[in-house]
């Protein structure tokens, strides 16, 4: 509705609405010409099985590697894969979701990143970036849900790095509220950034909390609307 009757809004979802799910991202980043993992989608458990008739023999890529779902966010509907028997448990449950009508999923090649992930949440003009590393080596998930830990300070290079490649990545889609999860692959002969999901919701632990992130936010706004001459609209408010 916002879109239908405002010639300018904050934020801007545009690229949310017109590449929705995990599978318009992959098609979005494609469009843009940003690095990320080699993935490969799937409408349904029937489109999967026209195209892999055997397993593992006609996968994109081998084991181990990550099965998402096309919804969900923070890692909820993300999972390693490393065999065929655990293949056909994620089809199984792809297969009963479409009985709702929720379906699709993507196969993706794992990427080695040391146990870590860089978050840069972008609030405006605001980006802020940090790690967020899994200690237990055992584990395979680096988010907070499912105990990462945030890391402020290690390899600024590489932060900056990633900042500025969401940076031009948001200029080109004109995403303005969202959170970016990017991994830097271990042992690369080059410290290229690759994108991996776009959270339109997200936490903010990393940020200072609610409070924290609605400070920043609050001031964004402001700074959006005197951009754009709108500071008495906020005023009338």
């Amino acid at each position: 509705m916002v879109r239908e009757n405002c010639a300018l809004y904050f934020p801007n979802y545009d690229a949310r609405f017109a590449y929705p799910g995990k599978t318009g991202q992959l098609i979005l980043f494609k469009r843009a010409g940003v690095p990320h993992p080699r993935t490969t989608s799937f409408s349904d458990t029937r489109a999967f099985n026209r195209q892999c008739r055997r397993i593992p023999d006609d996968l994109p890529f081998g084991f181990p590697c990550v099965f998402k779902f096309d919804w969900g966010g923070e890692g909820e509907t993300v999972f390693p894969v490393d065999s065929d028997s655990r293949l056909k448990e994620f089809l199984c449950t792809a297969s009963a979701f479409e009985q709702t009508g929720q379906s699709g999923f993507l196969l993706q090649e794992m990427i080695p990143a040391g146990n870590r992930s860089l978050r840069v949440a972008v609030i405006g003009r605001r980006f802020v970036a940090y790690w967020r590393v899994q200690p237990d080596r055992q584990k395979w998930y680096a988010n907070l849900a499912h105990g990462g830990q945030i890391d402020f300070m290690a390899d600024p290079e590489l932060r900056k790095m990633a900042v500025s490649a969401v940076s031009n990545f948001c200029r080109f889609t004109r995403i303005d509220l969202a959170g970016f999860d990017l991994l830097f692959p271990e042992r690369a002969a080059s410290a290229t950034p690759f994108f991996l999901e776009i959270n339109y919701f997200f936490g903010r632990r990393g940020l200072g909390g609610s409070e924290a992130y609605y400070r920043i936010l609050d001031q964004e706004m402001n700074s959006w609307l005197r951009r754009n001459g709108l500071e008495a609209m906020r005023a009338d408010s």
